[in-house]
């Protein structure tokens, strides 16, 4: 038998070494053939080659310099990036194509690991479960699996060792019963069980429902008129075996043997191999026992026996996994087996897992664990370190950039077969056909690619077994990641000169565009005015396009933003001769003695000229005001008390319009002209009072918020127009109607009391007040509207 074995591991090892070396052979192909690709440069020719090409760039950059070709940014980009395109796809066409023969491969070499295996255990049904290998069908529940177990199990009836288990069990009830006294009456019994294997021993736990335990009597003869438990089998040495375990009470049980023939209870015999323990419950009891494989066969069955009345004591129930009474009715156990299991270690095959199932896909023996297993790939690529400069900057550098692309195979994968007692599949399915079959499945956390191959097991030309092999992909995914490390270097070097010639074209296109966006923000300023010019590029392309474009644009909006902030002060120059010709001609012409109509035609005459003459000086207050703030000088002062000030002069001012006050007792000291901001609640209240209805209040607050000054003045009255809560406060903007100026107004009180604002760093914005109550009338709403103004100002906190 040696002999036979050692035969057929030779016969595996050498096919496996002619499919790896037909696989390299094909590597060395197609790494021939990428090499080809790529142009070799001598040591000798590259130092000339390197002049001249220094010397042609020069030349080149000179030239260039001078010259701008009309050549768009998108055609530049798809013209230095066309040649980097081919070499992802050539990259992935190389290691696809290695991949798919390595898998082959792979595939191949664990088929005829599974035949080898398969070829030692074929025609030796003593290693098989006779009785469960001819059956059609297993029937779970019936049929029995001894479950290995890790370590031996403390009989003390509270089930704590089973925990890990406890999935694996099965429930018997009303399918399961095998006798009841009263058909019409309810089953008042059932069971949780399963069977364990370990070191020798078969260990069992029977948790049982029973609202009624009646337990053995003290002084009975008897051990089978009350609740008892009842074993049979068939035993190795062919005979038939039956058991009762029976107590008086909670603790060590008693086993006996029975008669062999059924008919017969009696006598019995003390059996003290099997041992266990009784332990009763609140919704019945827990048996645990254990007994040597040795008594037990291939065939095997277990049964509750059920007494409900204690002075009776008869039968009512019987539930099993199957009828005891004769051989033909017990179901079989199948116990993994352990000769299966060495002869399998024997090969030596620690590079896969291997199973062996029987016909049915119960699992008679496994060796080895997928996690830790090396397969002949990972052996292939094990490199010895390289100690040179080159194999220190590879590991150090370029394989940790490698990395973040490539992913090194884990090995805490989750492995849904690892503690399986029935294998399914494809593959098993074509092995118990009589042929051999593979397949590949994902593990559950999508880590890890299992290919299991399998072969089936003949004795006496039928399929008893299987033999299945299974190995992970992570030695050809490690074999492909060193191919990837080698063609990474090529087109790394390639990519590289690219990738430079890339950057020094973007960082030019980036600093122009960052140049031109520089002088758009700081052509022109926050309120509108054209500071400084665009100096146009003179590159011919979109970007010098659009530089120009933005020149002449600032340019033409800088002369026409100049003539219009001039047109007043001009305005203002040159109408003061006429109006003071006019003022004095209109005097000299009133101290004539002129008749009453001539008289009121002078007299409307002078009016015209006095409010032409408010006009120009308002025109020119609001220039006045910018040449007096750039030469402003700044002080300390409490803005509360300016503004409670400022209120009780428009008190005294204004007494038939109503104030509503409420100014915050914080001093709000803030840094800035005290006088400006009396301009500003000037300009502010004259606002309010112009556009407010009557007998309606004016609203002044001022309270502090987020270490700023917040002062809000409204005022009920019509709303803004649309889109003109901004443009109120440039300059020469009314939205006043024509119909009701009886005074000329030029919009500028707005104007101005948002430079003073901005000169003390603060914001100025207006916002419709709508009504809270939109239900009532329309006047009613149209009364409670209104508009107001809120000015924010930096304060400096105590």
């Amino acid at each position: 038998m040696l002999y036979r074995l050692l035969d057929i591991r030779a016969k595996a090892s050498m096919y496996a070494f002619l499919i790896v070396s037909e696989t390299k052979n094909r590597m060395r192909k197609h790494w021939a053939w990428l090499k080809a690709k790529i142009i070799k440069v001598t040591p000798a020719s590259f130092s000339t080659i390197s002049k001249k090409l220094t010397e042609h760039f020069m030349n080149l950059k000179y030239k260039l310099s001078k010259f701008h070709p009309p050549i768009g940014l998108r055609s530049k980009v798809a013209i230095l990036s066309l040649f980097l395109l081919c070499l992802p796809w050539l990259g992935y066409q190389y290691v696809w194509e290695m991949e798919k023969y390595l898998r082959y491969g792979q595939e191949k070499t664990l088929e005829g690991t599974t035949q080898a295996l398969a070829t030692a255990l074929h025609e030796r049904p003593s290693l098989f479960d006779i009785q469960a290998s001819f059956l059609t069908q297993v029937e779970q529940g019936r049929d029995l699996y001894a479950y290995p177990l890790a370590g031996a199990i403390q009989l003390d009836g509270r089930l704590h060792d089973w925990a890990s288990y406890r999935h694996r069990s099965i429930n018997y009830g009303e399918d399961h019963q095998i006798f009841k006294r009263l058909a019409d009456a309810p089953l008042n019994v059932s069971f949780n069980h399963m069977v364990g294997k370990y070191a020798g021993f078969l260990y069992a736990f029977f948790e049982v429902t029973d609202p009624s335990v009646i337990y053995r009597g003290t002084n009975s003869l008897k051990i089978d008129v009350n609740d008892h438990l009842a074993i049979a089998t068939l035993a190795p040495d062919g005979k038939f075996k039956r058991y009762i375990i029976a107590t008086q009470e909670d603790g060590w049980v008693s086993s006996y043997e029975l008669p062999e023939d059924p008919k017969k209870r009696m006598p019995v015999t003390p059996e003290l191999k099997i041992q266990g323990k009784w332990v009763k419950t609140r919704v019945g009891y827990n048996v645990e026992i254990r007994m040597p494989l040795d008594m037990v066969g291939s065939k095997l069955g277990f049964a509750i026996y059920d007494v409900n009345d204690k002075k009776t004591r008869i039968l009512d129930a019987i539930v099993g996994t199957s009828a005891i009474d004769d051989v033909e009715s017990l179901g079989t156990v199948l116990v993994p087996s352990p000769e299966i299991e060495s002869i399998i270690k024997g090969m030596s095959h620690n590079s896969s897992r291997i199973w062996v199932v029987d016909k049915h896909g119960r699992v008679l023996a496994k060796s080895g664990d997928i996690r830790t297993s090396s397969s002949v790939w990972t052996r292939t690529v094990q490199d010895t370190p390289d100690d040179s400069f080159w194999g220190h900057f590879k590991r150090d550098y370029l394989h940790r950039f490698y990395y973040k692309i490539l992913t090194t195979p884990p090995k805490d994968f989750i492995d849904s077969l690892q503690d399986s007692t029935v294998l399914k599949g494809s593959h098993i399915k074509n092995a118990l056909a009589g042929r051999q079959g593979s397949t590949w499945r994902l593990t559950p956390d999508n880590k890890a690619v299992i290919l299991a191959a399998a072969s089936p097991i003949w004795i006496d030309d039928k399929v008893m077994g299987v033999v299945i092999a299974e190995e992970t992909t992570h030695g050809i995914r490690t074999l492909r990641n060193k191919a990837l490390e080698k063609l990474f270097n090529v087109i790394l070097t390639i990519m590289s000169m690219g990738t430079l010639a890339l950057f020094f074209f973007a960082s030019s296109i980036s600093s122009r565009i960052r140049k031109l966006r520089d002088e758009a923000e700081e052509a022109i300023d926050s309120q509108g005015r054209i500071r400084k010019t665009i100096q146009g590029s003179e590159v011919r392309d979109e970007i010098g396009d659009l530089s120009r474009s933005f020149a002449s644009i600032v340019g033409r909006l800088g002369q026409y933003t100049h003539y219009l902030e001039n047109m007043s002060s001009r305005l203002s120059h040159e109408l003061r001769t006429p109006v003071a010709v006019v003022r004095s001609s209109l005097e000299h012409l009133s101290l004539q003695q002129l008749d009453p109509d001539t008289r009121k035609y002078v007299d409307r005459a002078e009016e015209g000229v006095s409010r032409l003459n408010m006009i120009l000086n308002n025109m020119s207050e609001a220039t006045r005001l910018e040449e007096s703030l750039s030469q402003a000088e700044v002080d300390i002062f409490p803005l509360s008390k300016v503004i409670s000030g400022c209120m009780q002069g428009y008190q005294l001012t204004y007494p038939n319009k109503e104030f509503l006050v409420s100014v915050t007792q914080e001093p709000l000291t803030m840094s800035g002209v005290p006088e400006y901001i009396a301009q500003l609640m000037d300009k502010l209240i004259a606002n309010a009072l112009e556009f407010s209805t009557d007998n309606t209040p004016i609203t002044v607050t001022l309270t502090a918020k987020h270490r700023h000054a917040e002062l809000t003045i409204s005022n009920f009255g019509p709303l803004l127009p649309e889109k003109m809560a901004e443009q109120i406060f440039e300059s020469m903007v009314s939205v006043r109607q024509q119909k009701a100026q009886d005074k000329p107004h030029l919009g500028l009180g707005l104007y101005i009391a948002r430079l003073i604002t901005d000169f003390h760093r603060g914001s100025i914005k207006a916002r419709d007040l709508q009504a809270p109550n939109k239900k009532g009338s329309e006047s009613a709403v149209r009364d409670k509207s209104g508009v107001e103004i809120l000015v924010s100002l930096p304060y400096i906190k105590d």
